[in-house]
């Protein structure tokens, strides 16, 4: 993850736009500069491990279907 630390409201916001089916990870990197291993990570410390494996389930369902998504 990228060594600065963010502050509780950017890493609210981060989790918001991750949760959003409409925010990519491009969209994510673009605006807080964390690719998708970093905002894997930040939601596996930040979620619950049934919410976080239920959010990677949807996000891989959604890559399946999709040519570009998260």
């Amino acid at each position: 993850m990228n060594k600065a630390i963010l502050d509780p409201s950017t890493t609210s916001e981060i989790i918001e736009m991750a949760l959003s089916d409409h925010v990519s990870f491009e969209q994510i990197r673009a605006l807080h500069g964390l690719g998708p291993d970093d905002v894997k990570a930040l939601m596996r410390q930040n979620l619950k491990s049934g919410s976080y494996r239920a959010w990677r389930k949807r996000v891989r369902a959604f890559a399946d279907r999709r040519e570009v998504y998260k």
